[in-house]
């Protein structure tokens, strides 16, 4: 049975635009030969971090909302795990309200960009 699924990732501030592109192109990668589909996926930028990880203040974040079966989340998880560019990561399994409220922000972003 398909879920839907948001991962969030933290990757390390020091990469270039180009090894970002890279990382997110890994994991939506990784997830689309295990089956998944992927929803939405929105580049949240440098941000400040609540508190230091690995003793850096800042990271890049990144969103991914997917449909897929529970055996894929292991497999991500892993790779997040082996790659030395993440420094933190979670990922949840949606149900029907953030579902319905994660599309319900989508189109209002949509509708103000058309304005």
């Amino acid at each position: 049975m398909m879920n839907h699924y948001e991962t969030v990732f933290i990757s390390t501030p020091v990469l270039s635009e180009n090894q970002m592109k890279e990382t997110v192109d890994k994991f939506l990668g990784i997830l689309q030969k295990a089956g998944a589909e992927i929803v939405h996926k929105e580049d949240w930028g440098l941000k400040k971090l609540a508190y230091p990880i690995q003793k850096k203040s800042t990271g890049f974040y990144y969103l991914i909302e997917f449909k897929a079966t529970g055996d894929i989340i292991n497999k991500l998880e892993t790779e997040y795990r082996r790659d030395e560019r993440i420094i933190r990561f979670l990922t949840f399994r949606m149900d029907k309200f953030a579902v319905a409220y994660s599309e319900k922000k989508r189109s209002k972003k949509e509708t103000k960009k058309e304005e």
